[in-house]
């Protein structure tokens, strides 16, 4: 009997060493640092704002005679926050109101603009006082590009070809002397140009097959002048549109230079997204289900690219995504103006994770929007500032752009909520000029911390360093009052021993890595 129970003693005790080793290897990570990939471009890291609510009045524009400090009407906190992060991009004037935007309303004295109906956003009068000239000046002050989103719903091919000329050329013609008229000698060189927006939906209601000619016609006129190559960009689809993306890339092909595609996540559904500080931890998982499954969207569009363009010669822009909640109880809900928690900032680091992942298409993505409106960077009130949890995470994942991305092997336990699975941990690594590698990484689950296990192939680094973006609670957000409530802070909770990386992720956390 006494043998027996040694016996049984020993079998248990093996099972639970075996237990062990599994959970040990539960939460790896190995990183080839010899093994790289596509740059990681980092216009993927780029920024959407759109004549919206309070997004470019306010957001940016001020005008010259505000008591809010600025440079030509444009207020500069904003300006010197984006830098910050390095914004190197911002598409611009919309989405929606793209389409029913006359670039020639928004140029001249100011006084003398004509004023519209934004219809699209509030039906409030638009004074186009920020205009071509105020957008090239603030993408200028940022050090960033522009890109432009044409009008094809409502307006002309004429219209289209006379503003690439008014903003590309150089020489003497009416558009270049315009613009000279009106105070800006050089052209600004603008690199990137979309041709039309959401034509299947806001920009026309258009058939796939019908905005495929459009294009053709209205890309024709959108003119490489000396010394300006524009990349053209194709409406694509809407969230899960793969009709339209084979549509497209079979009858425009070689004739774009980009495609773009719009992926918005929520807790609820259209009628009622949930709310943007108040939700429960099924309202949490919900959204990073919506959001990883932007992997497989993503995946699908490629082998639907590929199919007709497998050199890869045309890149896919993500070019409006993000989180939508309700507009914040009391604002004008047309504004879509809401706040911004660490729920957001974990959906930002998922979805950057995965468009670093998908680099050898993904080369521009646009987060919406860049001030006042839904996922925003930046918070204003009048002349009051406040950076968000999402700005955060942005200048964290500095260390990405244009680097190439690293091979890597990721293995974890899952995150479950009332019967359905995610992967605990989302990752990202990339490695820059100089060699240094940074690593993303996501912790989905609320409640837990995560030990992971990261083993470096193929390279020796000898220094660590990190940040980390959690708090104590899901909805922790930063306030007017409060402004400070969440930021990053210096990541100490990892050892690092010749080729072995060891992590403890926080709960409900973003970290990112920097070896050297």
């Amino acid at each position: 009997m006494l043998m027996k129970r040694s016996w049984c003693y020993r079998i248990w005790l093996l099972v639970g060493m075996l237990s062990l080793s599994v959970l040990a290897q539960e939460n790896k990570l190995t990183i080839r640092a010899d093994q790289t990939g596509p740059v990681i471009s980092k216009y993927i890291y780029g920024h959407f704002s759109e004549h919206l609510g309070r997004c470019c009045y306010e957001g940016y524009w001020v005008g010259e005679d505000s008591a809010i400090p600025n440079v030509r009407g444009i207020r500069s906190d904003v300006v010197e926050a984006l830098k910050d992060i390095q914004c190197p991009v911002i598409r611009w004037p919309g989405g929606c109101f793209a389409d029913e935007y006359h670039w020639r309303e928004g140029i001249g004295p100011r006084d003398q603009r004509k004023p519209m109906l934004n219809t699209h956003w509030g039906m409030v009068v638009e004074n186009n006082h920020f205009g071509t000239h105020e957008f090239m000046d603030l993408c200028e002050q940022i050090g960033c590009d522009a890109y432009i989103s044409g009008n094809v719903g409502s307006g002309t091919v004429e219209e289209m070809q006379d503003w690439v000329e008014y903003l590309n050329f150089g020489g003497d013609s009416e558009m270049a002397n315009l613009r000279r008229a009106n105070g800006r000698d050089e052209p600004w060189k603008v690199k990137f140009f979309g041709v039309g927006n959401e034509n299947w939906g806001c920009g026309g209601n258009m058939t796939a097959e019908y905005y495929s000619d459009l294009f053709k016609r209205y890309a024709t006129y959108v003119k490489d002048y000396p010394g300006s190559r524009v990349t053209k960009v194709a409406c694509g689809p809407g969230d899960v549109n793969y009709n339209w993306m084979d549509v497209c890339m079979k009858n425009i092909g070689g004739r774009m230079n980009a495609i773009s595609m719009h992926w918005y996540v929520f807790s609820g559904d259209w009628g009622n997204k949930g709310e943007a500080t108040r939700f429960s931890e099924q309202q949490w998982f919900g959204v990073l289900e919506k959001t990883v499954e932007v992997d497989g969207a993503i995946k699908r569009y490629k082998e639907i690219m590929d199919r007709y363009d497998s050199r890869k010669r045309i890149g896919l822009f993500i070019d409006e995504y993000g989180t939508w909640w309700n507009a914040e109880p009391g604002s004008t809900p047309g504004f879509l103006y809401q706040q911004n928690t660490l729920r957001d900032a974990v959906v930002a680091g998922v979805f950057l994770n995965i468009f670093n992942a998908h680099a050898d298409r993904v080369r521009m993505a646009n987060i919406a929007q860049t001030n006042n409106v839904l996922q925003a960077m930046i918070l204003t009130d009048g002349p009051r500032m406040m950076l968000t949890p999402t700005y955060h995470l942005f200048r964290m994942y500095n260390g990405h752009h244009d680097g190439r991305a690293v091979a890597f092997d990721l293995s974890c336990a899952k995150y479950e909520v009332d019967g359905k699975a995610l992967d605990t941990v989302s990752a990202s690594v990339s490695k820059n000029a100089a060699g240094e590698i940074t690593i993303s990484l996501v912790n989905l689950d609320p409640k837990n911390a995560v030990e992971l296990s990261c083993e470096i192939e193929g390279g020796r680094y000898g220094q660590c360093s990190g940040e980390v973006l959690t708090s104590n609670a899901m909805n922790t957000h930063n306030t007017f009052e409060r402004p400070d409530a969440i930021s990053p802070t210096a990541f100490k909770d990892f050892k690092l021993k010749e080729n072995m990386l060891s992590v403890t992720l926080p709960s409900k956390s973003v970290v990112v890595l920097t070896l050297k």
